[in-house]
């Protein structure tokens, strides 16, 4: 038995009832990840390759363009953001859109459940990996609101568009994984979901770990679990701008808190 499936850029594709997962993990809404098995375009291994390699050249930006506050690292945050877009947009030509769907009123509440669902899992995973390790302060968050009113705003921007490119480091390797599993592989489709959903997870924990000190349990075990929650948040939507969502009001929440906690916004 089979279902008509559209994908995020409205083709039909015949999707296999079986291949779906229930309504727990996969809307009932016919939509399909974009760009694994040929729809919307085809992105051959080539091109995947191409792909993964601009998200990493955007963390790069990120990760090594000097900066001295907040203002100045929008520029590093917004190409971390602008490379891996522009080199999709090169080798998927106008079906680059097809990771962004419009945004409902359903998907504003998923945002928010899935923002709480992730602090909930940091929480309780980290709090039981710190009864083993040492757990590394997140600096960004720590220092949120010590360098005034210009600086905190620019945090809050910037932070935005980097959680954004956040997203793009997980969902264009996801999709490649997905791709390589589904298409080179030959596994099914649910199979190729589940390895590049903890792949991909890992992939982004292990990003984490200069920014909690080389600590590869906080990095791996705490963020990797708590990115699980987000990239369900695209799995189950097909929509980044969900995952995006879920993403900043997660991180705005944990800044607002810091910042509540450790007084006012320094004058």
């Amino acid at each position: 038995m089979t279902t008509e499936s559209f994908t995020s850029t409205g083709n039909l594709r015949p999707l296999a009832g079986t291949d779906r997962f229930g309504r727990l993990i996969e809307r009932r809404d016919g939509a399909d990840f974009p760009y694994y098995n040929g729809v919307p375009v085809e992105l051959s291994a080539v091109k995947w390759i191409i792909v993964w390699l601009a998200v990493a050249a955007g963390f790069a930006a990120l990760l090594f363009i000097p900066t001295a506050d907040n203002l100045g690292a929008l520029l590093p945050r917004a190409l971390f953001v602008a490379i891996p877009l522009a080199v999709l947009a090169l080798v998927a030509g106008r079906a680059w859109t097809a990771i962004f769907r419009r945004v409902r009123l359903a998907d504003v509440g998923a945002m928010f459940f899935f923002a709480a669902l992730n602090i909930a899992i940091t929480a309780v995973v980290g709090g039981l990996v710190s009864l083993l390790f040492q757990m590394a302060p997140n600096s960004v968050i720590e220092d949120a609101g010590s360098g005034g009113v210009v600086d905190t705003v620019a945090l809050y921007v910037g932070s935005g568009i980097q959680l954004v490119g956040e997203e793009l480091f997980v969902v264009l390797p996801f999709l490649a994984l997905m791709y390589f599993l589904f298409t080179k592989a030959g596994v099914s489709r649910k199979t190729a979901i589940v390895l590049a959903w903890i792949i991909s997870a890992v992939w982004f924990g292990a990003a984490h770990l200069p920014t909690y000190d080389w600590n590869w349990a906080q990095a791996i075990i705490v963020i990797g679990s708590a990115r699980i929650a987000l990239t369900l948040a695209f799995i189950r939507t097909k929509n980044l701008w969900v995952s995006a969502g879920a993403h900043i009001i997660n991180d705005w929440v944990l800044i607002t808190v810091a910042m509540v906690t450790a007084g006012a916004v320094a004058a």
